[in-house]
């Protein structure tokens, strides 16, 4: 059902960009005071996971952050689809309010039960998840945990192609500089996915707030988070659900790659990596197409 204003032109027919990833400190929200109480779940590996949950419908829509980052994230996407929706924010493990101690790895598949760990202990059965960066990883994973309780799946800038994998030795190239110097490399890394347009203000805020990450959680993540790519293409085939994928312009999709895995494509043109921040509203019209494209008998 639409709910936003009227509906910019959306466009099947992109593809996925590469793991992009979010933990730490929280952004400022000006409606914080508004929120809920958060609540608390236990996860499968004893992780106590954050929530919080808005609007009361049938159809739920379950918003997953990314690398470093938190379930303020998504504040401004809450209250508009709230109002036709059960809403639910969670902070995956080691992020936001959540806590530490994953007994294994700092990994996609116990992110993945985090996710999984709210959806039942909220008895959600009619679910689209929808994750950011590395939390479209993630809803795959979680997406598998779920069987028979998840309709599809809207990656946010998640992938920009699937016809190629990262080895291990370019993952390990690429989060060397992370091993090195945390803080600088993840400023330096966040900032770039930005675009010359994009307001500093929050260019600024959100390095700031991603690079106060736990060193150990956000190493971890990040790895594994880079290397599901090897992984994704045997995800999507077992859990056989429509996927749509909104990818920014501002790296080049490879269409056809996506399509070839059942993804189909929007994109949302004029802005970096975080849409959702950068033009909130622009953000919502594409998403309502999404979820109205998905839930429409």
């Amino acid at each position: 059902m639409p709910l936003l204003a009227p509906r910019r032109a959306w466009t099947l027919g992109a593809a996925l960009a590469a793991a992009t990833l979010t933990t730490g400190v929280r952004l400022e929200s000006a409606h914080a005071a508004q929120m809920p109480a958060t609540r608390f779940v236990t996860s499968p590996d004893g992780v106590r996971i954050a929530y919080e949950v808005h609007g009361n419908a049938s159809q739920a829509l379950v918003f997953v952050h990314g690398w470093s980052c938190d379930r303020s994230y998504w504040r401004g996407q809450v209250d508009a689809f709230a109002r036709h929706y059960t809403v639910v924010t969670l902070d995956l493990a080691g992020h936001g309010e959540s806590g530490l101690g994953h007994t294994g790895s700092w990994s996609i598949q116990a992110f993945g039960g985090d996710v999984a760990a709210v959806v039942k202990h909220l008895r959600l059965t009619n679910v689209i998840l929808i994750g950011h960066s590395m939390g479209g990883d993630v809803v795959t994973e979680a997406a598998r945990q779920l069987p028979g309780r998840v309709s599809a799946l809207i990656w946010v800038d998640t992938y920009k192609q699937l016809r190629t994998a990262r080895s291990v030795a370019q993952v390990d190239s690429f989060v060397a500089p992370f091993r090195a110097d945390l803080r600088r490399a993840t400023q330096r890394f966040v900032r770039g996915m930005f675009v010359p347009t994009s307001d500093s203000a929050l260019v600024e805020r959100t390095a700031t707030a991603m690079s106060s990450a736990h060193p150990e959680v956000a190493i971890g993540a990040l790895e594994s988070a880079l290397g599901y790519s090897r992984e994704i293409g045997r995800a999507l085939a077992a859990i056989r659900l429509p996927v749509i994928a909104i990818n920014a312009d501002n790296a080049p999709t490879d269409t056809a790659s996506l399509r070839e895995h059942g993804v189909d494509v929007a994109v949302m043109h004029g802005v970096g990596h975080f849409m959702m921040l950068e033009d909130p509203e622009r953000f919502n019209d594409l998403l309502d197409g999404a979820i109205t494209s998905l839930t429409d008998d």
